[in-house]
């Protein structure tokens, strides 16, 4: 489970931002809402970050992705530079290093990873773990003259010598050391639990509109026990789906949408429509249900760019509440939204699950949380969506009058 999440220097965010998933002290919901993976550490299984377009609300899902890139998809040559932009909008930023720092829980052990970069090569990298005192596991820089990357493990790491000269072989400059140990044949347990969690724990990002199909069609067609509990998802949303149908003759590793017939129950009549044939809405709650039995099923970390995308207001609560209930492993669901229900019904959401974005003065994106408001400005009586609409939490966009002159343009 992610702790917490910090980027400096990326996309539209200057400074230092932080998307926490701590809770509070309130015990608002939190049998629903809240996961011990270590004693005493209370995290947040849900966050959903609202504000006006461009704010950077997806920028914060791009950064969490580009990191998770780097730690699995390590490059083959020295020369390959990599595709991200600092923030622009500065003399100085474009020429300054991009951080990120990355505070989570892994098979009941927690790390703290921190990196640095430029475009050409990994700057600086350290993973620290706590047991139950902070301790490093390794340190890495890269002497940027010869291209080459030095790693110093921790004292209490043994045969430190050797892993660091077998690590070096695999980690280019423009190479994680996580990413490096993933091409090599080294035994450390510290290094195989956060690559593990950077391979399987970590989704990648899921953008608006994108085709999930691969993600569970096979699971669908081969597993009973899913297939169940994908029909039941659909009976409890309205949709009048009652099972699907395969076609017999497809092997089960290449099934494909259009080898779906979806069963509608109608006045006791069943009838089959094939998947093309239905709504956008429906094929991307098809999509998000079965991401979403996945993630219930298994301990994974799911962030997705404008959830509410061709979902009706009610349906994307629904679907919420589909996790908030029934996710009772060390999962955790990051969404953007324009959905303002969320601001609007604090009996289902907890101050600590909304996240704002904002644009500064400076142009820079800022974040911060519901929570972060002292009592003066959100009380637990509070109408979250009037705040926000008065300007009182930010995020609102600053938009002009109607009026365009259509002679002269302006």
């Amino acid at each position: 489970m992610i702790i917490n999440f910090s980027v400096e220097n990326f996309g539209s965010i200057k400074e230092k931002q932080t998307l926490s998933f701590l809770a509070n002290k309130s015990d608002h919901l939190e049998d629903y809402y809240i996961i011990e993976p270590i004693k005493g550490l209370r995290l947040n299984k849900l966050a959903l970050i609202y504000g006006a377009n461009a704010s950077g609300k997806t920028t914060i899902l791009k950064s969490l992705d580009f990191l998770r890139k780097i730690c699995t998809s390590p490059f083959d040559k020295k020369t390959e530079k990599f595709d991200f932009e600092p923030f622009l909008f500065d003399e100085n930023t474009p020429k300054q290093n991009t951080k990120f720092e990355l505070d989570f829980v892994q098979n009941g052990d927690r790390y703290l990873y921190e990196v640095e970069l430029n475009e050409s090569c990994i700057v600086n990298e350290k993973l620290s773990n706590y047991k139950p005192n902070k301790a490093l596991v390794f340190e890495r820089i890269t002497d940027e003259k010869k291209e080459l990357a030095l790693i110093k493990f921790g004292n209490k790491i043994s045969k430190k010598k050797f892993l660091e000269e077998s690590l070096e072989i695999f980690t280019l400059w423009n190479n994680t050391v996580i990413a490096g140990f993933l091409k090599g044949n080294i035994d450390l347990l510290e290094l195989k639990n956060v690559s593990d969690w950077f391979v399987d724990v970590m989704l990648r990002l899921i953008r608006p509109s994108e085709d999930l199909s691969n993600f569970f069609l096979p699971s669908l067609s081969e597993d009973k026990k899913y297939l169940n509990i994908f029909c039941s998802f659909f009976k409890k949303s309205d949709f009048n789906i009652s099972s699907l149908k395969f076609q017999d003759d497809m092997p089960i590793k290449k099934v494909r949408k259009d080898n779906i017939d979806v069963v509608h129950l109608v006045n006791g009549v069943e009838y089959s429509l094939k998947f093309d044939k239905e709504s956008l809405g429906t094929q991307k709650y098809f999509s998000l249900v079965g991401l979403l039995i996945l993630v219930l099923e298994s301990k994974m970390i799911l962030y997705i760019d404008e959830l509410e995308s061709s979902l009706h207001p009610d349906l994307y609560i629904h679907f919420l509440m589909f996790f908030i209930v029934n996710g009772k492993r060390e999962s955790q669901l990051i969404a953007t939204t324009h959905n303002r229900e969320i601001l609007n019904n604090r009996d289902l959401f907890r101050d600590d699950a909304i996240w704002f974005t904002n644009k500064n003065e400076h142009s820079a994106t800022e974040l911060y949380s519901l929570a972060d408001f002292d009592s003066s400005v959100v009380r637990d009586t509070s109408n979250v969506l009037n705040a926000y609409k008065s300007g009182k939490l930010g995020g609102v966009p600053n938009l002009g009058d109607y009026y365009i002159d259509l002679e002269d343009g302006e």
